[in-house]
């Protein structure tokens, strides 16, 4: 069986790592034994991590910033840490998920002598220009990198045409027993889930602002960030804050989400969107920006609503759409579910990181 060391680098608790303890739990269907290098400094994503049955190496609480950054990925102490894990585990496939992992795990995984995966949750890495010469490295000395969507791997070919030949596509996919349909009071209100970190490129302030245009709604929003002050002020500003709540992190959306009619999606860029998937394995309907990969698993008219990227105006009215015909986004929520059991469900995306490993481990 081949062996799994998934590196997890992250202050916060998102998609990716969400999906990544998906992953890592289900032995059987990956055909692959999981274990986590942890290097948080939350306790938060330290407790989930911890609570997934999968044997784990933590770090210990570690520090953010650009010098914490810097540090660990080019200095000789993580990278040794790391590298012993590797060993520890006759690791065959070091599976790097976010940003902050890349050099490390990069690094770590040609000291140990192991195969690298990199998944491309976002296309941040592609985008940014602070982040590319870090991520360009890690990229050149990754073996196979797996992309969330079309959406993805077309942004990171035009930005790393050498690597094309690494790519493939495996969607995110969610456990539909887990996310399903459940029956719940809903307020009296129409009522948007909005489940996300609460930074500037998942447009909570554009979210604000489109449902200040919005008739007799309100919006739940689950997740935690540095933005949280400032969207709370926000909300205020705009006349809505008895409108909104802040539920902050919370280790299970799927109470906030049953409570809901529709999830809320106004994200500035997006890779794919877990949390969206996981609205709709409950039946709910999304509605947002036709923005990144939220086109590829959300179809106007018949799993959601989709508005003109980045417009505020475009977006309020597709809200206002979905609370005018609230028995109509049922029908909407309905269908939602059906093209997540279909196209994204935790068991086809097991299987396509299957044969990723497998190859990587030469057991193909």
């Amino acid at each position: 069986m081949t062996r799994v060391v998934h590196v997890v680098v992250a202050g916060e608790t998102g998609g990716a790592e969400r999906m990544l303890l998906d992953l890592a739990s289900r032995p059987d269907e990956t055909r692959a034994e999981h274990s986590i290098a942890l290097l948080t400094p939350s306790h938060a994503l330290a407790r989930l991590v911890g609570r997934a049955g999968v044997r784990v190496h933590d770090r210990g609480r570690v520090r953010e910033g650009p010098l914490p950054f810097l540090w660990r990925s080019l200095g000789p102490a993580d990278v040794a840490w790391l590298a012993v894990v590797l060993r520890q585990e006759r690791a065959h496939v070091a599976h790097l998920h976010t940003f902050a992992s890349q050099v490390l795990g990069a690094r770590a995984a040609r000291r140990a002598r192991v195969r690298v995966l990199r998944t491309e949750h976002s296309t941040r890495v592609y985008d940014d220009p602070s982040c590319w010469p870090f991520s360009r490295w890690s990229l050149a000395h990754a073996d196979a990198c797996v992309a969330v969507s079309d959406h993805v791997r077309c942004v990171a070919r035009r930005r790393a045409p050498w690597a094309a030949r690494k790519l493939r596509v495996v969607p995110n996919g969610v456990d539909t027993d887990r996310f399903a349909p459940r029956e719940a009071p809903r307020p009296e209100r129409f009522t948007f889930a909005a489940v996300s970190r609460l930074e500037p490129r998942k447009g909570l302030d554009l979210a604000i602002r489109a449902l200040a245009r919005t008739r007799d709604a309100r919006l739940d929003v689950v997740g935690d960030g540095a933005q949280r002050g400032m969207l709370q002020a926000l909300a205020h500003t705009c006349h809505v804050g008895d409108r909104v709540d802040f539920h902050g992190f919370v280790d299970d959306p799927r109470e906030v989400l049953a409570r809901s009619d529709a999830a809320l999606s106004s994200s500035r860029s997006e890779g794919l969107g877990v949390a969206l998937l996981e609205a709709m394995a409950m039946g709910r309907p999304v509605v947002g920006f036709a923005v990144g990969g939220v086109p590829e698993i959300v179809t106007h008219g018949r799993t959601g609503l989709l508005a003109r990227e980045g417009d505020v105006e475009s977006l309020a009215a597709r809200m206002n759409q979905a609370v005018a015909g609230r028995d109509a986004m049922r029908a909407l929520g309905d269908a939602a579910r059906a093209r997540v059991l279909e196209r994204f469900s935790v068991r086809r995306m097991c299987e396509g990181y299957a044969l990723a490993y497998s190859q990587l481990a030469g057991l193909a």
